[in-house]
């Protein structure tokens, strides 16, 4: 395309787009943001808007389409969450003090990691921008969330580093992701990033990634001559990270971005490590099928009334605690709001007014606040005092120690009830922003526009008196003005001092020199006062933005209070415990039940069980049982239970004393992972190798099911390799569910396993399942029952029974050899003196020498007499 041929402003437009190739450019004209050429082709496809076209010199016209300025946000959003980068190009001159075409200029470039519009972003989770850097087999990861000004950073090295980079990546799952290109030349490293992020991460320009830049653009962010305060000093990857991080903000973002005052060094390892597999089995945040919130454990835990507490309950869920003392700390807050209902029920109160402080501070950062936006805010802060003086009066010492760091910015909050009106517009450029009182020369300005169009009031009449036209009217329009409107029936009244203006079809339009006088006085007033009040709202938002630090510290406050709120509120409506915490090694629930399952269930209660594991006596439990009697269930809520004590929440339970866990690791299902051509088996064994690889003893481990993926044999006898390397060698707390019944005899011969089995009990031709788990091995399946209970056809269940009684009757004459007969000779001569079978009876009596009667209940001791009877009758 010839620049030449093309007129002045298309010139400068596409001078504009050659800077930002890789963006669509919105360029301001009027009052729309226009996009030509290949971008309005791209933007009316997908804003599904009209393609149009425009003169531009050429031949041909150009392609064009556009969206109006006032509602560009929600098209932007559209962009942004189609993945596209949008450039925003405005004016940046007074066109009638622009001589030839008015000067633009890119403002700010949006990407989806650095959206800040509510609209767009999800309330209760984050929205990330990270940035990987590489030095020296390290990687240093950098993430901000920009519409918070949360901004952390960490590094990744040795045998399991790059395992715990993807735990990492997958936990924060960043909107967008830039990496150095020394890291992208790591084909196994940036094939492995890839996959957990779904997309491979974008190179950004390798300068930014040297060290003295990157240390530089952190000392100017901070203000500071040295990193030691942040304990980055010694850590060059991660430091090359969050330079690089700040580098690219500040060449999108083109604004000081004074929200994000400092940056926090965090390592992986001082938080339970969960990775991406756990994260769905145990369905933290999200449900395994659907994907959705409800039916998530977080579902459950978020009772939260603040956007911002809602994060940050996530964020907990997501990175439960591994400091005992931390978690102590946490839990003696939950603690004291759960036996104080009045000071949780008025705090709650309290919280549910607050906005989202923290992002309506990045906005008035950004400079694109509205007033409504700060009043909102204002109204926050109104909410502190009494959040303050709850806390203060609190019985609890660590309540207390909560409202001593919280900063009531009462400066702020006078500022913003003197400057802002009650209910503003939203536009920010019309006036009637700004309260009256707040400023002289706008009260002024405001009272002579007003006087103005009183004595204009007044005008019509006493005209009407001097010309004895009684229709005569004083009008006005944005075109011409003020006017004295006159019908033409009329016009032999007109006075000599009426000069024509406009003629109508039915009248003439006259102005007076007395008119234009006050004309101009009075929209000279008007037109200074909304000026004005934009210039006074510019200062108040910008105070704002100067008070970021202490905003953002006050809504961390807030976030962690309604978090704790939150949990405490759950506690009591859903009856759980306060879990005691001890040293690893131990897990003793007594009464625990799934907390998802029980939320879910309506009209029926959860039946709870208890659970004892402890590398003494019980390091692994072999859990038999058929299917739907509810084994996924209760080692998910070992589990979540395990991970709801760590991140100091109480837990559904009778009681529970829970030795702190390094590591969950589940192995729960069996399905195919498409997206990357593996088979059941692989998953299955991708996932064993994790927990054998980077297990300890302080990790609790969940394994479902194992070998379904393979062949009956193979499956089984990797099941017991796997059980016998975790009791001999990696020493992790491990709930093992099998239909391996064989698998059962590991406790024969390691003395840290036991079996344990869900209870069944069988009348007739019915089974009817008990959801308890008790002492000993289960011998049968059930599984035609199981398809049976779920509506399989007649036909199918009893050619089903049929062709099982031929097998077991083909296969007990295959095995059949004489030692087999004289057993059966032996155990024939048993049942008869015992009533009932040598199985039958051995199962019996380790069943009462199991049994403890002081915790049996009576329904239970029917049901256990209703099962053994059930089992001499069968014979």
């Amino acid at each position: 395309m010839s620049q030449t041929k093309l007129t002045p402003m298309m010139q400068q437009y596409f001078s504009i787009k050659n800077q930002y190739k890789d963006c669509l450019l919105l360029y301001r004209l009027g009052d729309f943001y226009e996009l030509f050429a290949e971008d309005a082709k791209v933007a009316s496809k997908v804003l599904d808007i009209t393609l149009t076209g425009r003169d531009a010199g050429l031949d041909e016209r150009i392609p064009m389409c556009g969206v109006p300025h006032h509602a560009a946000d929600s098209y932007i959003a559209t962009l942004v969450k189609k993945g596209y980068k949008v450039a925003i190009c405005e004016q940046v001159e007074d066109p009638k003090e622009a001589k030839g075409v008015v000067k633009r200029e890119v403002v700010r470039v949006i990407t989806p990691g650095t959206v800040i519009d509510q609209d767009i972003l999800p309330h209760k989770a984050n929205n990330y921008l990270a940035v990987l850097s590489w030095h020296q087999k390290t990687v240093g990861v950098a993430s901000v969330d920009v519409s918070t000004g949360e901004f952390r950073v960490t590094e990744f090295s040795g045998s399991n580093g790059q395992q715990s980079l993807l735990t990492e990546l997958e936990r924060l799952r960043p909107a967008e992701c830039l990496a150095d290109p020394q890291l992208l030349e790591q084909r196994g490293i940036r094939d492995e990033i890839a996959k957990a992020l779904g997309a491979a991460p974008a190179a950004y320009d390798s300068r930014a990634f040297h060290r003295d830049a990157a240390y530089r653009s952190l000392t100017q962010q901070f203000r500071v001559s040295s990193l030691m305060g942040f304990n980055l000093e010694d850590k060059p990857a991660a430091i090359k990270a969050a330079g690089a991080l700040l580098s690219y903000l500040g060449e999108t973002q083109m604004r000081s971005l004074s929200h994000i005052s400092s940056v926090q060094y965090y390592l992986p390892d001082g938080f339970m490590a969960i990775d991406s597999s756990t994260r769905r089995n145990l369905e933290l945040t999200e449900t395994l099928r659907q994907g959705s919130f409800h039916g998530s454990l977080l579902w459950v835990l978020d009772d939260t009334q603040t956007a911002m507490g809602g994060r940050r309950l996530r964020q907990w869920v997501e990175m439960p605690l591994i400091d005992i003392e931390a978690i102590k700390s946490r839990q003696e807050l939950v603690q004291a709001l759960y036996e104080d209902t009045m000071l949780r029920a008025t705090l709650r109160e309290s919280l549910s007014q607050i906005s989202d402080i923290e992002r309506l501070c990045s906005k008035a950062v950004y400079g694109s606040a509205n007033a409504r936006e700060l009043v909102l805010l204002r109204h926050s802060l109104q909410q502190l005092p009494a959040i303050y003086q709850v806390l203060k009066d609190s019985s609890s010492s660590p309540l207390r120690q909560v409202a001593d760091q919280l900063d009531l910015l009462t400066d702020l909050t006078t500022l913003l009830e003197a400057a802002l009106v009650d209910e503003p517009p939203i536009s920010v450029r019309e006036g009637g922003l700004i309260r009256p009182g707040y400023h002289a020369e706008l009260d002024k300005l405001r009272e002579l526009s007003i006087d103005g169009r009183r004595w204009v009031a007044r005008l019509e009449q006493s005209e009407r008196e001097r010309t004895g036209i009684k229709s005569l009217k004083v009008g006005f329009n944005k075109v011409f003005g003020y006017y004295i409107e006159v019908t033409k029936a009329n016009l032999d009244l007109v006075p000599e001092n009426y000069h024509r203006k406009q003629t109508l079809a039915n009248s003439e339009r006259y102005i007076t020199q007395e008119l234009k006088e006050w004309e101009s006085q009075i929209l000279g007033a008007q037109e200074r006062s909304v000026e004005l009040e934009y210039e006074l709202f510019v200062e108040v938002r910008e105070k704002v933005s100067q008070a970021a630090t202490r905003l953002l510290g006050t809504a961390s406050v807030i976030a962690a209070l309604d978090a704790l709120c939150s949990l405490a509120q759950v506690a009591v409506d859903r009856n759980y415990v306060r879990p005691v915490l001890s040293p690893p090694g131990r897990i003793e629930i007594v009464g625990g039940r799934h907390p998802v399952v029980e939320a879910m269930l309506t009209g029926t209660r959860f039946v709870p069980n208890d659970v004892l594991l402890d590398r003494s006596h019980t390091q692994i439990m072999i859990l038999t049982g058929p299917n739907m009697a509810g084994k996924s269930t209760y080692l998910r809520m070992v589990a979540c239970i395990a991970l709801l004590a760590q991140i100091g929440s109480f837990v559904p339970a009778e009681s529970a004393n829970i030795g702190l866990v390094d590591r969950i690791f589940t192995r729960v299902g069996a399905s195919d992972d498409l997206g990357t051509g593996q088979s059941t088996f692989m998953v299955e064994m991708n996932e064993v190798m994790l927990a054998l690889s980077q297990g300890t003893s302080r990790s609790l481990v969940i394994i479902d099911e194992l070998g379904r993926g393979t062949s009956t044999y193979d499956g089984m006898a990797l099941a017991r390799a796997i059980a016998e390397y975790i009791h001999d060698h990696l020493g992790a707390l491990t709930i093992f569910s099998t239909h391996y019944h064989e698998l059962a005899d590991l406790e024969l011969s390691h003395h840290r396993v036991k079996n344990y089995r869900l209870e069944v009990l069988e009348r007739g031709s019915d089974v009817i399942f008990l959801y308890k788990v008790a002492r000993g091995r289960a011998d049968k399946s059930y599984g035609i029952h199981v398809a049976k209970l779920a509506g399989l056809p007649r036909d199918v269940i009893h050619r089903a029974q049929a062709i099982l009684e031929e097998l077991e009757t083909t296969q007990s004459f295959k095995q059949m050899d004489l030692g087999l007969l004289a057993e059966e000779a032996a155990a024939t001569q048993e049942q008869e003196s015992l009533g009932c079978s040598l199985t039958a009876a051995k199962r019996i009596v380790e069943e009462l020498t199991a049994l403890d009667l002081n915790r049996l209940t009576p329904l239970e001791a029917i049901n256990l007499l209703a099962v053994w009877q059930a089992l001499v009758n069968q014979e």
